[in-house]
């Protein structure tokens, strides 16, 4: 049941509340803050603001939120495109409040809703582990759980402890829908938990991690799309269906995603972002219509110049992004691997051997980044020739002349924004 544009209506016409003077004060010196460092070249200012305001307020979170519609975005892969379109969907309605550089946590989420206090709207990306914290505050109208897979065990934990703690953050949001992606058992056994569930059937693929029900741990029975455990999970009916390049809804409405971001997942991205949109009653056609004009996200997939070479940027941080990235690589091109192992990364890359290198094979390959010496071994043991070379981009420079891909996990691409020139 779509919450129709009335709520949208209703809350852009309401007047913003006149915060309370601890969170105005936290909220002007979070603002400083931020631009501070962005202009100081200290950083994006993606966490600092939201840092200093949740310190001079506990309560900072909670009082942003208040007059908004605010949609929460999770899951392990796909958080900031999928966040990224349904920010590009809502924009024609009034400013959006997002964290578009990724900043995720707690902190990030305050800077992006202190950077816009009075946007109506708000779209914010949250890693798994803190939605409990942030909906709570928040109370969003809408949450959409894109899947879920293993990713910074270090950090994170085992994928089925995430499923348990997402299932009660979502028992505990009566009042919010979840659009959710009925074709990972573990992403639909959390889900269930809502008064208010939206499937959505996104072709994805990946099943490695969801071998045994989140529920009673019996092993999940797949049979092409559809899955069952004998405890009686089992996939739901879609609501909506990713079919080739299109949005089919329940009814048979057909939304074309002409989308101009490469590959499955990023259409699987779409169909969930349109769905959401079409719960916060945004017109289906519209919202795939204002889909064709992203070009990149965050920098992913941008072509530019590094080291002398034109290089396209792809990140992949776990072996499910990994499964997706390798079917866009350009096969007459050389690849350069940027892995590194920090705290925002998971310090843990055993991941690293659930990653098919061997489709590599043939092909110039250079292991980079901080953890370098860790990817060479994987890759010598998948049989892929390569050289190593720390620094990722005088990696490129040594390439011979020519286009580059060049893949790396999260905090290897965001040190290769800075390093790079338009091109």
């Amino acid at each position: 049941m779509p919450l129709g544009s009335p709520v949208l209506d209703e809350r852009r016409a309401r007047t913003a509340p006149r915060l309370p003077r601890r969170a105005r004060v936290a909220v002007a010196l979070g603002r400083t803050a931020a631009g501070g460092s962005r202009r100081l070249g200290l950083g994006a200012g993606g966490v600092v603001g939201g840092r200093i305001a949740a310190a001079l307020d506990p309560d900072v979170l909670h009082h942003l939120g208040r007059h908004r519609t605010v949609v929460l975005v999770t899951g392990t892969n796909g958080k900031t495109t999928t966040a990224s379109m349904l920010t590009r969907i809502l924009e024609p309605l009034g400013a959006v409040a997002a964290n578009r550089d990724g900043a995720n946590m707690p902190d990030g989420v305050i800077t992006a809703l202190v950077d816009r206090p009075d946007a109506p709207l708000a779209v914010l990306e949250v890693d798994e582990n803190y939605v409990a914290e942030v909906a709570q505050r928040l109370r969003p109208a809408c949450l959409v759980l894109l899947n879920l897979s293993r990713d910074q065990l270090d950090r994170v934990g085992e994928v089925r402890t995430v499923e348990r703690a997402l299932r009660e953050a979502i028992g505990a949001l009566p009042g919010t829908a979840v659009v959710a992606n009925c074709d990972d058992p573990l992403a639909t056994s959390a889900a269930t938990a809502s008064a208010r569930p939206v499937w959505v059937s996104t072709g994805g693929c990946w099943t490695a991690d969801a071998l045994a029900c989140g529920r009673c741990g019996r092993p999940i029975h797949h049979d092409g799309p559809a899955w069952r455990c004998r405890c009686g999970l089992a996939r739901p009916r879609p609501d909506w269906v990713l079919a080739g390049d299109r949005a089919v809804d329940a009814g048979g409405r057909t939304v074309p995603l002409e989308l101009r971001l490469p590959g499955r997942a990023n259409a699987s991205n779409a169909v969930m972002a349109v769905a959401a949109a079409a719960l916060l009653g945004v017109d289906p056609g519209a919202a795939g219509a204002r889909l064709a004009t992203i070009t990149e996200v965050a920098g992913r997939y941008r072509r530019t110049v590094l080291g002398g070479h034109p290089v396209r940027l792809l990140l992949a941080k776990n072996p499910a992004g990994w499964r997706e990235t390798l079917p866009l690589l350009d096969d007459r091109a050389p690849v350069v691997i940027a892995v590194n192992g920090r705290e925002a990364d998971g310090r843990d890359l055993s991941w690293l051997w659930d990653v098919p290198f061997e489709r590599l094979r043939g092909r110039p390959v250079v292991a980079a980044g901080e953890r370098s010496a860790d990817l060479a071994v994987r890759l010598t043991y998948a049989g892929v020739a390569h050289l190593r070379c720390p620094d990722p981009v005088r990696a490129v420079a040594a390439l011979d002349p020519g286009p580059v891909e060049l893949v790396a996990n999260y905090t290897a691409f965001r040190q290769l924004a800075p390093r790079s020139a338009d091109g």
